[in-house]
């Protein structure tokens, strides 16, 4: 490089260096999205059948004989379930007392390799969801110690207990309102429907990598 090019390169550079910085206008607020309540329990209900899950909306003192009832057409013979929480206590109560239905009731409480075989083989997985958001169709699941991952994404069957007061409009209130930057989990979730992938000629298949079937059973109180 002669030094006649060297010279106007760097003359370029200090040019430029010296032109003040332009100022970028802020984008534009989101537009809101309001939904009543019930409007958000349809909604939700109408775009997650539309991706082939199943929604069932009861009372919260009638859901384990709904779940008992949905188990049973389908002759669910075994289900994995969290011990340690409220929907593990509910469910560990219900079936301590009820009859007709030869459930194995299979608590995720050993270590997961000790545990793998059990895991792997199971009919149906039940898992609580953190939440839910309206505007797209889909459940927040917040995996954690007690209710692990591998409960909603290994067997076949993937069961979601949903509170009603849970469902956001968009997931920007859902991030607002929960406080996500404060505890925000290692792993969240955003599922609209059971595992589905499409292949190069574009055929989409279901449960290829994850749950056949997603239930979710949205308890109001």
């Amino acid at each position: 490089m002669s030094e006649g090019s060297r010279d106007r390169i760097f003359s370029r550079l200090h040019a430029a260096s010296q032109q003040t910085s332009t100022s970028v206008s802020q984008p534009p607020r989101l537009p809101s999205v309001e939904y009543s309540r019930k409007e958000k329990i349809e909604k939700l209900k109408t775009l997650m059948e539309a991706m082939r899950t199943e929604v069932h909306i009861g009372a919260a003192k009638s859901w384990e004989t709904n779940l008992s009832e949905i188990l049973n057409q389908r002759k669910v013979k075994n289900l994995l379930y969290a011990p340690k929480t409220d929907i593990g206590q509910s469910i560990e109560n219900h079936w301590k007392n009820a009859s007709g239905h030869a459930l194995q009731l299979i608590p995720y409480e050993n270590d997961i390799e000790q545990f793998k075989e059990t895991v792997f083989n199971v009919d149906a997985g039940i898992t609580s969801a953190a939440g839910a958001i309206a505007e797209t169709g889909a459940l927040i699941l917040w995996p954690s110690e007690k209710e692990p991952r591998l409960m909603s994404i290994v067997p076949s069957i993937h069961i979601a207990v949903l509170k009603a007061d849970t469902i956001h409009n968009t997931l920007l209130d859902a991030i607002q309102k929960e406080n996500w930057p404060e505890r925000m989990p290692t792993n969240a979730v955003l599922v609209s429907g059971p595992s589905k992938t499409a292949d190069i000629e574009m055929t989409l298949a279901f449960g290829v990598h994850g749950p056949k079937e997603l239930i979710v059973l949205i308890v109001e109180d």
